[in-house]
């Protein structure tokens, strides 16, 4: 049985300095308990103590999602202690470049487990959770690799278009009970120190709304978790408006 909390429960997992601590602070604003995974919680602890900082509830908590026992252990650590988790966002990335010429069997499976894999066990235990209470949201954060793959990119866009077709069949299947799953295509480039360190020029952008704002992005998944479920969203595409696509 879930613990006792006047607030509900927002589980980000891959809670980092971008979007996903974004989507955690947006969620921690709405009211709710955000329970933020990183594999390194020393890392995860800053953004704890901001939420905390600006009267919200949030708790760290260091977890691969690639092992399934410790996802287990996590979802429980959580139902059982905190309370019942409403929200899910899986935002692992693993967009890592490399020639196809050149990838290793070990490389491309790491970062399959990592961008697929762990989205699955991670997905699976959520919905345990929240099938039996008939309701909650499950958000997988995408990208422009979940719709075509790019040269160099061959892991990550497998990965990406695997992690899409599993939004797919668990909207199929757990929509009729109550619960809404969306699945958000990030198509292009974000505020990111990796983004400002290597891609100055397009890092330049940002004057003119030319990449995008995490905030902005978080607010969108705050929107897919409002609607009504008689309209809800199943994939939504983000990109700045001078994007092609």
């Amino acid at each position: 049985m879930a613990a006792q909390n006047a607030r509900p429960v927002a589980v980000v997992v891959g809670a980092g300095d971008s979007t996903g601590g974004a989507i955690a602070k947006r969620f921690a604003r709405g009211g709710y308990t955000v329970c933020m995974t990183r594999r390194n919680l020393d890392k995860l602890q800053p953004l704890v103590d901001e939420i905390r900082a600006a009267g919200g509830d949030a708790h760290g908590f260091a977890s691969d999602a690639r092992n399934e026992d410790e996802v287990n252990a996590l979802f429980d650590d959580i139902e059982g202690r905190i309370g019942a988790v409403e929200v899910f966002v899986f935002n692992i990335g693993a967009n890592v470049q490399s020639s196809v010429l050149e990838e290793t069997a070990r490389k491309y499976f790491k970062i399959w487990e990592m961008a697929c894999f762990a989205g699955f066990l991670t997905a699976r235990k959520a919905a345990r959770c929240m099938a039996p209470r008939g309701k909650g949201t499950m958000l997988f954060t995408g990208a422009t690799a979940s719709l075509r793959g790019s040269a160099n990119f061959a892991a990550f866009a497998g990965a990406k278009a695997a992690l899409r077709a599993l939004a797919q069949s668990t909207a199929r299947e757990l929509a009729p009970r109550g619960i809404h799953v969306a699945h958000v295509v990030i198509d292009g480039a974000i505020d990111t120190a990796f983004i400002r360190d290597n891609f100055p020029e397009r890092y330049a952008q940002k004057a003119n709304d030319g990449i995008l704002n995490p905030d902005h992005i978080a607010d969108q998944y705050w929107m897919l978790h409002m609607q009504p479920r008689d309209a809800w969203t199943h994939e939504l595409d983000l990109r700045p408006w001078m994007e092609k696509f």
